[in-house]
């Protein structure tokens, strides 16, 4: 298969450029006859053996976003889905998105609806995406739902940005302070070992934990390296089991310094949010409530949601069960459960969702500031430990000369 780049002239005589892959030029004309366009030229661009490495490139929630918001404007306008897609599958500047947007195209074409094509592509597309998609397809109301999806990516996008910049700052602090203590202990408590032994001085306690710590790093750098390397790949491999998932999120609940609470605020933000969305797009409440719990990327929430789904499919309401569950606090349920009695849960979630993540981004502030402090003692600490230990020996040596 080759890519050709064409022109063309679109039914209103505008020219069309653009570039398709096919397995000759009589396939792309048939193609973009296909999709209501006249050829004008068809020329090859890059043959088949002639691949663009393109590793690092990977499809962003922006670009998302920005395809949800002009496909929506698109129907909206009165244009067809399949004639959306062509223009998106052009205009789009992501190879990889580019090639997703072919595939759902030529699955339209040949009969599938837009949700089933868009479900075939799960790392771009989630379920959230998709049962949005669907709704909007049944209710006739495709580009709500493709706006709604837009704003969720949005506000998700939105809460991870809060939590990674809040991360920036003692990720930074805490590598220099490491970098710094593995350069004193490999090259400046040496010198001072030697210095030492020259004097035949006894070694503190203190001191002899700092030079084991001296030889193992000179000695045994490579075991380190071995050692941190298995043991990351080891945790990842258990946090990919479903035991080391909930075990996983019940520690980050239980982090200190205010951590664990800014994880639960994040949690039941993102989980309102999804909810709330999928409700608004009239998505059936029980596949809404099961797709809340897959998608929420937390094990508590998702079991929480088995037994809200168990209580809806009996008859019973969200409420009840989210009472019985130490992840969500008391105003959540009692919020829910005023939403379920006045017919306006969707507006009742998207307001739970407001007021969590505005949580979250003045915890991240008040988590910047506690920080500064600690991680101010404890690279103090972890540097005064070495000073200390080797200047001890000093007053050894001092006496021993006097």
């Amino acid at each position: 298969m080759s890519t050709f780049a064409y022109v063309a002239l679109d039914p209103r005589g505008a020219r069309a450029k653009g570039e398709l892959d096919a397995e000759n030029a009589d396939a792309v004309t048939e193609a973009l006859r296909q999709r209501g366009l006249v050829p004008l030229s068809v020329d090859l661009k890059r043959a088949a053996w002639n691949v663009e490495i393109k590793v690092l490139e990977r499809i962003t929630p922006h670009d998302m976003v920005v395809f949800s918001r002009q496909f929506a404007t698109m129907i909206s306008s009165g244009m067809t889905v399949l004639r959306a897609l062509a223009v998106l599958e052009q205009q789009t500047e992501k190879d990889k998105l580019r090639e997703v947007l072919t595939t759902v195209r030529s699955d339209v074409e040949n009969g599938a609806s837009l949700s089933e094509a868009l479900d075939k592509h799960p790392r771009v597309f989630n379920r959230l995406y998709v049962a949005m998609v669907h709704a909007g397809e049944i209710g006739g109301v495709l580009e709500d739902a493709l706006n709604r999806a837009a704003d969720q990516l949005e506000k998700d996008a939105e809460l991870r940005r809060a939590v990674k910049s809040a991360m920036v700052y003692p990720g930074v602090v805490i590598s220099f302070a490491m970098l710094v203590l593995m350069a004193l202990v490999a090259f400046l408590v040496p010198v001072f070992v030697g210095v030492l032994e020259d004097f035949n001085a006894e070694l503190p306690f203190i001191t002899k934990i700092t030079v084991g710590m001296s030889d193992v790093v000179t000695g045994y750098w490579w075991a380190i390296f071995l050692g941190i390397g298995a043991t990351f790949l080891a945790l990842r491999q258990y946090v990919r089991t479903e035991n080391g998932r909930r075990t996983k999120d019940r520690l980050l609940l239980k982090l200190p310094v205010k951590i664990g609470e800014i994880v639960r605020k994040v949690a039941i933000a993102r989980w309102s949010r999804t909810l709330g969305t999928l409700v608004a797009a009239g998505v059936p409440l029980l596949q809404a409530i099961d797709i809340t719990g897959r998608t929420s990327g937390n094990a508590l929430i998702e079991d929480a949601m088995g037994s809200v789904n168990e209580s809806v499919r009996r008859g019973g309401t969200i409420q009840s069960p989210l009472r019985e569950e130490e992840i969500f606090p008391p105003m959540v349920s009692h919020m829910v459960g005023v939403g379920e009695e006045t017919g306006a849960l969707d507006e009742m979630l998207s307001k739970i969702a407001d007021f969590y993540e505005s949580e979250v981004a003045a915890a991240v502030k008040a988590l910047t500031s506690i920080l500064e402090p600690v991680l101010i003692v404890v690279v103090g600490g972890m540097v005064g430990f070495i000073v200390i230990s080797m200047y001890l020996p000093l007053f050894s040596v001092y006496d021993a000369i006097k």
